[in-house]
């Protein structure tokens, strides 16, 4: 059974991404500090909590020791009982969705926190026909846009493009709601190269483009088994869980048949987003 929690209100730093709230909690003044950096833009009230965490910083050599030579060691998120248990050199923690209570173990590195609030926030969204998707994204015109591809098809580089009017959400990792029979796009703290915190806002998604830099500007409707092929090799799921699994699966096909996918081939120039929208 997860342990009561001996911290409080003044030892927390609530994060709220895509309307989800998780408050972290840690004696630790400077690392609350660290937090409270980070996620500007993204803190709440601790009162509007959802989830919580209490947050061990293990500073002991034996951790570093195993943290670097963990370094690149994949995560690892299975369940455990009621419990979900995930892992990597960097972090161990586990989560009862049911009690909304977890303890993660850390060294100081806040990319940990990073990775530990992506699993969370995909294995929600999971059961809700939402997903994380390896994506640029941004609001123009009251809609939201999102711009898919692996490293390097130029997710960073449309973002950079956006003109003054287009709120950008995030370069790097896009957070995807559904909503009844629509899906919504929100900012995240999850920066890429361009380094930049997204809006904490939200839109009505209306475009997925799948990038590709090429010698001209063009957009093209593709099919919805590329389309979903295209869209699942980008989504973020850790989980070793089949049943999940397949509940990824079934949103990317829904989503699909209910958000125009085009591939977007162009050129580094701003005027692509005179195509766009």
């Amino acid at each position: 059974m997860m342990p009561t929690s001996q911290l409080t209100n003044s030892d927390a730093v609530a994060i709220e991404i895509g309307g989800m709230v998780i408050t972290l909690r840690s004696p630790d003044i400077e690392f609350r500090e660290l937090l409270e950096n980070r996620y500007a833009g993204f803190t709440k009230s601790s009162s509007d909590l959802q989830f919580e965490f209490d947050i061990d910083l293990l500073d002991n050599d034996s951790f570093h020791r195993a943290e670097a030579l963990r370094a690149d060691e994949d995560v690892h998120v299975k369940l455990q009982g009621s419990q979900w248990l995930m892992q990597r050199g960097d972090f161990r923690a586990e989560w009862e969705p049911k009690a909304g209570r977890g303890r993660i173990r850390q060294s100081r590195n806040p990319y940990a926190i990073d990775s530990v609030l992506r699993i969370v926030h995909t294995l929600i969204l999971a059961k809700q026909g939402g997903f994380l998707v390896h994506a640029a994204s941004a609001i123009r015109g009251g809609r939201a846009f999102l711009f898919a591809g692996v490293s390097g098809a130029g997710k960073t580089t449309i973002s950079r493009l956006a003109p003054p009017d287009a709120t950008l959400l995030t370069d790097e990792i896009s957070y995807v709601r559904r909503e009844g029979d629509e899906y919504v796009a929100c900012g995240t703290p999850f920066a890429g190269e361009l380094a930049k915190l997204g809006e904490n806002v939200s839109a009505p998604l209306h475009t997925l483009f799948l990038l590709e830099q090429g010698p001209e500007n063009r957009i093209e409707r593709v099919t919805q088994p590329e389309a979903i092929r295209l869209l699942l090799r980008n989504v973020l799921f850790f989980a070793e869980d089949a049943e999940l699994v397949n509940l990824v699966f079934r949103s990317a096909c829904e989503f699909v048949e209910r958000v125009p996918v085009h591939r977007l081939t162009f050129v580094p120039d701003e005027r692509v987003w005179e195509m766009i929208g």
